[in-house]
């Protein structure tokens, strides 16, 4: 996270804004500024990244997740990612970061991040994380519960099965 700046108005404007349930979108405005161009002048793929953690802290944030996580020093790992650009995003466009959970399973949750601007979806990202406290990795489920009893997964979308099935074979085999 390089962005403290950005990231200490992501934190400001949660701790005021409406609480949202596990399965709602969270959605951040954003403009692109000359630190975060590359030397194409759009911004960086790796920015894509920093700012879909911030996405995932305001997420966190509004859900009353932080609060189970910074009582209980938890702390939230990823375990991979990936970003499909469609468009570049320019110098001084603004664009609208959406964050929601997809789904989890007994390891995993999985987050979907799009990018959108005026001519609509510039970068889609996934994203699989989990919970870890000081004994080891969480259960998703058990998580959950401590900020929403009774909730459930909503099926998993295939293209999110395939892509942990996929990730999973690879490192089992060392590929």
């Amino acid at each position: 996270m390089n962005l403290w700046l950005r990231l200490l108005t992501v934190l400001i404007a949660a701790c005021f804004a409406r609480r949202q349930g596990l399965l709602c979108t969270s959605m951040l405005r954003f403009r692109v500024w000359p630190h975060d161009l590359d030397l194409n002048m759009h911004m960086n793929n790796a920015r894509y990244l920093s700012l879909m953690d911030l996405g995932r802290v305001d997420l966190i944030c509004r859900s009353d997740l932080l609060r189970v996580i910074a009582a209980k020093r938890w702390q939230a790992v990823i375990g991979g990612a990936m970003v499909r650009f469609r468009w570049p995003l320019t110098l001084f466009q603004s664009f609208t970061l959406s964050s929601r959970i997809l789904g989890w399973d007994e390891r995993w949750f999985y987050i979907e991040q799009s990018f959108t601007a005026g001519e609509g979806l510039a970068a889609l990202g996934w994203v699989k994380g989990l919970l870890r406290s000081p004994q080891g990795n969480l259960d998703p489920q058990k998580v959950i519960e401590t900020v929403s009893p009774g909730a459930v997964s909503p099926p998993m979308p295939e293209p999110i099965a395939m892509w942990n099935d996929l990730t999973r074979e690879k490192l089992q085999s060392g590929a």
